[in-house]
């Protein structure tokens, strides 16, 4: 993990950036106040109810911009990016919809009250009977390739007219265009797992006869990565899909493909305050890249799930210990691998900032020193942070892992059995200024009696002999 990324106390910010930090700050110290996080309860996870509102309207706004007025356009939250209910909830009453890719997160997604018009089912592993409840339900489904499609033309056919009911269908595809940064997290490489590989030989013949076989075709799927993608990469990845609906609405002699999915993978800002690159610079980019797909001829669906949370989620530990080892001073605290699994594992690709606080809940200040800042679990590498630069952390302060609001706290990785954390949602019910905080439960934390029932409790005997 770089040595020189500096703490956000150091960062230079806008206005809008420094609102952010204020709130969060005015959070923390409420929590600590409050005894939310305290020594029975020595991790928390705190959600900006703000922050988040802010960003669906960022992202609304931007679309509205670019398209006509009256364009179809759904905005599909990634559920795997937050898979908290009431998370789902607030994104429905801002207008969001979801994109799920499993059973469970289309459980959480009515559970929240989205309806079956405003969801997209994506998986690249969908069972018969996933794919038979999103046509009963009638929820849009992207065909993940041609044995899957071979599996809805049955579905299909045995239906009474012969039609998918109300559940608009399509094929994903992968546009091939390249990768990112980040190796795992791009999705249009040349071999990648999803989608039809568009450049393999046949495979763009393959899908217009597709659609030209099946009226009842009528969206097309792509998405072409996430973190470490860059923007015009993606921009190319919906070019290559929007070309191709134009070649197979011109086979098929009219407006058969009418819906384009254009995915989602905005990547996220982890240095700083600021929510950069924006939903307007992307809108503005796909403008100038793709015209004719927002020219009303087409709906969009969008399927952004990091840059609508990660700004927006903060995990706040108490320092257990302070110590030292090689002349470098560690603080052990309550936030490691079970919660930041991917900074842990992948320090290079995931760096968190690293926000210390002082016994009170107040920003702590002074000169900077190299430190680590570790978590709880039982190997080496367990670092939030290391050889990073902050005001000394003492026993007793807490640490705040900033920008944790996607894949961090709601996905939990369940090492050396530690508890998920409570996650609260936050409002500053007196404005930026400051004031009094008001806290909402998301999600209540594990206790240990959950644990070892998860764990097989009720089957202790299960393995023994007789």
């Amino acid at each position: 993990m770089a040595s020189d990324q500096e703490s956000s106390t150091n960062d230079t910010v806008t206005a809008e950036g420094a609102d952010a930090r204020n709130r969060r700050d005015l959070a923390v110290r409420a929590a600590v106040e409050q005894g939310l996080i305290s020594e029975a309860a020595p991790v928390l996870a705190l959600l900006d109810v703000a922050g988040i509102r802010s960003s669906a309207a960022a992202l609304r706004a931007a679309f509205d911009g670019i398209t006509p007025p009256g364009t179809p356009v759904l905005h599909a939250f990634a559920v795997k990016a937050a898979p908290l209910v009431p998370v789902l909830r607030l994104l429905r009453e801002e207008g969001i919809g979801a994109e799920v890719a499993s059973p469970g997160e289309l459980a959480l997604a009515r559970a929240a009250g989205v309806g079956p018009g405003r969801t997209v089912l994506d998986s690249p592993a969908k069972t018969p009977a996933e794919l038979s409840e999103a046509l009963a339900l009638g929820i849009a489904v992207n065909a993940d390739n041609p044995q899957e499609l071979t599996r809805l033309d049955a579905l299909v056919r045995g239906t009474a007219d012969g039609s998918p009911n109300r559940s608009p269908l399509g094929i994903r595809v992968n546009p091939q265009i390249g990768g990112g940064s980040i190796g795992a997290l791009s999705t249009a490489t040349s071999t990648s797992k999803f989608g039809v590989a568009l450049r393999d030989e046949g495979a763009r013949a393959w899908v217009v006869q597709a659609y030209l076989d099946r009226p009842w075709l009528t969206r097309l799927h792509t998405h072409s990565g996430s973190q470490g993608v860059p923007l015009a990469l993606m921009a190319e990845g919906v070019r290559a899909v929007y070309e191709l609906a134009e070649e197979i609405n011109a086979a098929a002699g009219r407006q058969q493909i009418d819906t384009i999915d254009i995915g989602g993978g905005l990547p996220v800002n982890f240095a700083s305050d600021e929510e950069t690159p924006t939903y307007a610079t992307y809108a503005g980019l796909l403008k100038e890249t793709v015209p004719g797909l927002l020219d009303g001829r087409y709906g969009l669906v969008t399927e952004f799930g990091r840059s609508l949370l990660a700004k927006h989620g903060t995990v706040l530990a108490r320092v257990e210990y302070a110590k030292s080892a090689g002349g470098r001073p560690i603080a052990v605290t309550h936030a490691g691998a079970q919660i930041a699994t991917r900074t842990v594992y992948a320090p290079d690709s995931w760096p968190l900032r690293i926000a210390p606080y002082d016994a009170g809940g107040r920003p702590r200040t002074g000169p900077a020193v190299a430190q680590d800042i570790a978590g709880p679990a039982c190997f080496a590498g367990d670092l939030l942070a290391e050889n990073r630069s902050l005001p000394l952390v003492e026993q007793g302060d807490f640490v705040a892992a900033l920008d944790t609001g996607a894949y961090y706290f709601s996905n939990h990785y369940a090492y050396n059995s530690l508890a998920r954390p409570a996650v609260l949602g936050f409002t500053d019910e007196s404005g930026a200024s400051g004031g009094k905080v008001r806290f909402a439960t998301v999600r209540p934390a594990q206790t240990v009696e959950e644990i070892v029932a998860e764990s097989g409790g009720a089957h202790a005997d299960a393995l023994l002999d007789g």
